[in-house]
């Protein structure tokens, strides 16, 4: 492999490392959307999507792979491939929690509506989003940004835990164990939602910390 051509495939890594992310947010995006309108259709469609993300994040590893043990990189250009690497694991996890939402919404009987899923899907979204810009610039302070703002998804996840308990010890199902059980469900789910769409905004931290590291060797982000 000639220089330019290594040079050529390491841009393309970047490039394909961006688009499995941006597609594994459209993912997330249409989880979220058949979760809130009740869309099964479209949940389906998330569901089946996940093999051909993880088909790509696998062909990704294989170039990172090949890079690594043809190439043997050294300083920046090892760091570089390495994080992508990793950060290829989260975007496919990004993907594998967007199918879960996919599920939720085929198991419910009608939209969550006890907590804003949306906002807080939105939120988590973004944070992955601007790590993503974060890698592609090769801007240390945006990941330094999305590390500071986990915080307040964090705290948004828990505020909305809270009232999926709450509301669950206000409401009486009476002597209709039926009824009770379809309450247990609809609670259960919407605290597995809650933390999914928690975890993804970890996923977009970790791509954020593995960034920072490939561009300054700092690991401050990676504890």
């Amino acid at each position: 492999m000639t220089r330019e051509t290594y040079r050529a495939a390491l841009d393309d890594l970047r490039a394909d490392v961006r688009a499995l992310g941006d597609d594994a947010l459209a993912q997330l995006d249409d989880g979220l959307a058949a979760l809130t309108t009740g869309d099964d259709d479209l949940a389906r469609e998330v569901i089946d999507g996940d093999a051909a993300i993880n088909d790509r994040y696998l062909a990704l590893e294989s170039d990172c792979v090949d890079l690594l043990a043809l190439q043997q990189p050294v300083a920046s250009d090892l760091r570089f491939v390495a994080a992508s690497f990793k950060i290829l694991t989260d975007l496919e996890r990004v993907a594998d929690l967007a199918t879960n939402l996919g599920r939720y919404a085929l198991a419910a009987d009608r939209p969550a509506d006890e907590v804003d899923v949306r906002a807080i899907g939105d939120d988590a979204r973004d944070q992955v989003a601007a790590a993503l810009d974060a890698y592609e610039a090769g801007d240390a302070d945006a990941c330094r940004a999305v590390a500071a703002r986990d915080d307040d998804l964090d705290a948004l996840c828990q505020r909305a835990s809270e009232r999926v308990v709450r509301d669950l010890l206000e409401r009486e199902a009476g002597d209709d164990s039926w009824a009770a059980e379809r309450v247990l469900d609809d609670v259960s789910r919407l605290l597995l939602t809650v933390r999914d769409l928690e975890r993804v905004g970890d996923h977009g931290v970790n791509v954020a910390a593995r960034t920072l590291y490939m561009l300054e060797s700092d690991p401050e982000l990676l504890y």
